[in-house]
Parts: structure tokens; sequence; C-alpha cells
């Protein structure tokens, strides 16, 4: 089964200002994937509650990317890309 990634608005406008990190923000997210496809890797990541419900957190230093996953499409959608001061606003 293959994965997609989708981004929001929001999430490519970080990526486009952030280029420094970008590929190692991506890289979090394809470790994402390889988890959900049973491999073991090492990924900070947790299942939101409250506002955030049905979302996950992925946790890279300072940085929050915010995911929804569509088991039945295979699909990873990435909401936002934010510091952890400003992503959950």
């Amino acid at each position: 089964m293959s994965w997609s990634i989708e981004y929001s608005k929001d999430a490519d406008t970080f990526l486009k200002k952030q280029r420094h990190i970008k590929d190692k923000l991506i890289g979090e997210i394809k470790k994402l994937i390889q988890k959900l496809q049973g491999e073991t890797v090492n990924i900070n990541f947790r299942k939101m509650t409250g506002d955030w419900e049905g979302y996950y957190r992925i946790r890279k230093g300072k940085i929050r990317i915010l995911v929804h996953l569509d088991f039945s499409a295979s699909v990873v959608f990435v909401e936002n890309i934010d510091f952890r001061g400003d992503v959950y606003k």
C-alpha cells in the first residue's frame, strides 16, 4: 500500500519560508508513513485531543507538524507546520 502526502496552504507556505529545514520535516512525515506500514522507526508522534481530535502531532525539535491520516485512501494530509508556540492557534 502506497501512501501519498498532501499539504494545506499554511503548511506549504511554512515549507517555502523554511527551506533550510524542509528536507528534515518531509523526512519526519516519511518516517510516520514507515511507522504506519509496520516498520520500526524512531519518531515522536502523538494522537491529539480536544479541538484537534482526529489529528496527530509530529514533534521535531521546536517544530510541530499536525497531520490527519486517511487510512481508507492512504493519504497523509499535513494541516499545519509551525513552531510549537504558534502551531495550535
